[in-house]
């Protein structure tokens, strides 16, 4: 495990506004409550509360790959794309506020309005 600093930031900060993913032709997350994580020099990422995400668009993918900041990422297919989102389950204490929390890829589903 290594801890975020100067030499590899994260942060974790509220999004302002509503979040929308669309995938399989719906909406399948819908919230005001996403967070955002910034890492480095890595593109922002929207995290979103598992209770806002339609409990029939995910089906849990056998994928795992781990980061050294974060922990163990789980990967869900969605609708329209294979591994499209994923999530840490038990993130290190330095990102815990993404716990119960999905982050999708924007080039595997059809959208995400934010």
């Amino acid at each position: 495990m290594k801890e975020p600093g100067p030499h590899h930031p994260i942060t974790i900060t509220p999004h302002e506004g509503v979040v929308r993913v669309r995938a399989g032709g719906r909406i399948v997350a819908e919230t005001a409550r996403a967070l955002v994580l910034r890492e480095a020099d890595y593109s922002p990422v929207l995290y979103i509360p598992r209770e806002y995400i339609a409990a029939d668009a995910l089906q849990p993918n056998a994928r795992r790959t781990h980061c050294p900041y974060k922990g163990e990422a789980s990967y869900f297919d969605v609708a329209g794309g294979s591994a499209a989102a994923w999530s840490y389950e038990n993130p290190f204490p330095a990102v815990a506020r993404i716990r119960r929390h999905l982050a999708f890829y924007p080039d595997r589903v059809e959208a995400i309005e934010a």
